[in-house]
């Protein structure tokens, strides 16, 4: 799998030097494919696995995999979906977009917006002091 990332990273992000995070990514997905598939399936039960585009099955489990396993401080719910949705606009047919974010904005709400009481709490305001 090493080979084909790197060969992959050489032909279409040239210069890039760091290839951990793809690596870590495309490792991750391949590890989980059979659960992520499985949440696919709840998440759009009108659509057979097999009968997802190619593109748009390839984004769903990379977003899914970055929503549900990845690291968050690296890369926030959020971010992780809208990068999916702009995959699937990008290298997918008209619908992809609105597919892939009907999807991965399902599992979103299902789990309960994963860090959305992450933010740091606000300090409580001191008591003035009395001259």
């Amino acid at each position: 799998m090493a080979e084909i990332i790197e060969h992959n990273t050489k032909e279409f992000a040239p210069g890039l030097e760091e290839i951990e995070f793809i690596a870590s990514l495309v490792n991750g997905v391949i590890a989980k494919i059979n659960e992520i598939d499985k949440i696919i399936g709840k998440a759009a039960p009108q659509w057979p696995i097999n009968q997802i585009a190619m593109v748009d099955r390839a984004v769903l489990r990379l977003g899914i995999y970055e929503l549900l396993f990845g690291n968050r401080d690296e890369v926030p719910p959020k971010v992780a979906i809208n990068e999916s949705i702009e995959l699937a606009k990008t290298f997918g047919g008209n619908a992809s977009g609105k597919f892939v974010n009907g999807v991965l904005g399902t599992i979103y709400r299902e789990i309960g917006e994963p860090g959305k009481d992450d933010a740091p709490k606000k300090k409580e305001e001191e008591p003035a002091l009395e001259p």
